[in-house]
């Protein structure tokens, strides 16, 4: 007998007496076997006790299946049901499973069959959880493996990608004890992945040899070729979407779309004025600064708000700089509220003849900050699990998701990416610097800025990490890990303040190795 004894079955079918030897293998495995003729005794079964499962006969004298699961689910909404029947019409199971059946069996069934049927549905969160543990152990030896060894670029996206799948098999468990090793495991990564930055990093930006793909190769590498090729093309840019919040959404989009996922690294600073620009201009921020003087001045604290006004230009003129004349003019649509991204998403299938959509939504960026400011949203999403929960349901019932199907239905190829994603804040450090220091908690440009250096990237000499120079004594720091800044002032306050909330800018494999998707209609 199994662990997972003393589940109650109800079976339901008007040649019971025939099926003793089924209900004896069932009892030998710990599945205790109350057998009905028919579907006013399992209906008045039901009213009495409780049980774990239904197993019920499509055809039955009287009240059939399809009337017996009608009554039984308005009785008892969650119990799980598994149709028996000789019949194989598609018509019966598509409406057996349209009345929200668990399973659909075929006669004649043997009794390993109705074992495995019910194991798979009550024992099966039972099962992935003793299973997981040996699976993840297995996984999390060949990332040590890998981290003892010579580290490349394209390993640090397996290891990025093999945590956030485990991050999110061990959620939808609920084992905390192997989450908690997760956690730790990806603090080991993020530290070392920290240092791998750091190193290759400038030899990055003065050489495309063995470098990442970065933000500023997206359009040249994943949009380009299909312009080129004379497909219309939707360029999604999600404003701070991690790989494992994509990972979540991917399921559902498959179900419209043949989905290619690819990956690249984010530039620093992992900030919108900064990789979000080196998407669109195919640019980094140096040769921003000095192409577009009068459009993207970067003197003074930032604001987010004026240097990403010129996307739609930047954008164009990329394409342009590539050698490609699109047959008619781009459109750029930055979607900030519901009205805009429901106006977008009826637009869709009107706009055939526009070669080049490209479309920001700033939601997620929006919750990410709104939840450092509001104690329900860090109520309702407390940890990675819990926003990726928050992620999802946005995405469930939004303009986004909305938007999709429609292009499903169309010819256009849709390239979805992001300019960075976010980590969970956890450890505060302190800064100096002086009042036109930038104020974000990632990052920070400024005059004689000084930090611990063991917590941050401290950046001397711009132009040699793509960055533009503010004036003498210019410097850039930015964190690594999950380490943030506070200044000595009120340090205490503000370390309570922004910790556990979700930030960007800084070096993290949760902010630097991201998805780009490419969405063919099916």
């Amino acid at each position: 007998m199994t662990e997972s004894t003393n589940h109650k079955i109800l079976w339901a079918d008007d040649e019971i007496d025939l099926l003793r030897s089924h209900h004896m293998y069932l009892n030998e495995r710990g599945y205790d076997v109350t057998p009905v003729s028919n579907g006013e005794d399992a209906l008045a079964l039901l009213q009495q006790e409780h049980f774990d499962i239904v197993l019920l006969d499509e055809m039955m004298p009287g009240l059939d299946g399809l009337s017996t699961l009608e009554q039984l689910k308005e009785r008892d909404p969650n119990v799980p049901v598994i149709m028996i029947t000789k019949n194989e019409e598609e018509r019966l199971m598509n409406e057996a499973i349209g009345r929200r059946i668990d399973d659909y069996l075929t006669k004649p069934v043997n009794p390993s069959q109705i074992f495995m049927a019910c194991k798979k549905i009550l024992d099966a969160r039972q099962i992935r959880q003793s299973q997981a543990g040996q699976a993840y152990v297995s996984k999390s030896n060949q990332i040590r493996a890998w981290l003892a060894g010579d580290m490349t670029w394209r390993t640090w996206i397996d290891v990025h990608r093999l945590l956030s799948e485990w991050d999110i098999e061990i959620s939808r468990i609920g084992d905390r004890a192997l989450q908690q090793m997760i956690e730790d495991q990806r603090k080991e990564c993020n530290h070392e992945f920290g240092r791998f930055v750091e190193h290759n990093y400038p030899t990055w930006i003065a050489s495309e040899k063995d470098s990442p793909p970065l933000s500023v190769d997206v359009v040249p590498e994943r949009v380009a070729p299909l312009l080129q090729q004379g497909k219309q093309v939707f360029f999604i840019v999600i404003d701070c979407l991690r790989l494992d919040h994509w990972m979540i959404l991917e399921p559902m989009v498959s179900e419209f779309f043949n989905v290619r996922r690819d990956y690249h690294y984010s530039i620093l600073p992992t900030a919108t004025p900064y990789s979000r620009n080196a998407i669109f201009s195919g640019l980094f921020p140096l040769e921003i600064s000095k192409k577009y003087k009068d459009l993207w001045s970067h003197s003074g604290k930032d604001d987010e708000h004026s240097l990403n006004r010129h996307e739609h230009k930047f954008l164009d003129d990329q394409i342009a700089d590539l050698g490609i004349e699109l047959k008619g003019d781009s459109r750029y649509v930055k979607v900030i509220d519901t009205a805009e991204g429901q106006a977008l998403a009826r637009k869709a299938d009107g706009m055939g003849n526009v070669p080049l959509v490209g479309v920001v939504y700033n939601f997620l960026d929006m919750l990410v900050h709104g939840r450092s400011h509001s104690e329900l949203l860090k109520e309702i999403a407390p940890d990675e699990s819990g926003f990726r929960s928050l992620v999802l349901s946005w995405f469930e019932h939004s303009s986004l998701f909305e938007l999709l199907k429609r292009l499903s239905r169309t010819d256009a190829t849709v390239v979805i990416t992001t300019d960075h994603g976010a980590v969970r804040g956890g450890r505060a450090t302190m800064v100096h610097g002086d009042r036109q220091t930038s104020t974000s908690l990632r990052y920070k440009h400024g005059k004689n800025l000084r930090v611990d250096s063991k917590d941050t990237l401290l950046i001397t000499e711009p132009e040699k990490w793509g960055l533009p120079s503010t004036g003498l004594g210019s410097n850039y720091i930015v964190a690594k890990e999950d380490f943030y800044f506070v200044y000595p002032t009120n340090f205490n306050e503000y370390q309570r303040q922004y910790k556990d909330s979700f930030q960007h800018g800084g070096i993290s494999l949760e902010e630097v190795v991201l998805p780009v998707i490419t969405l063919e209609a099916k």
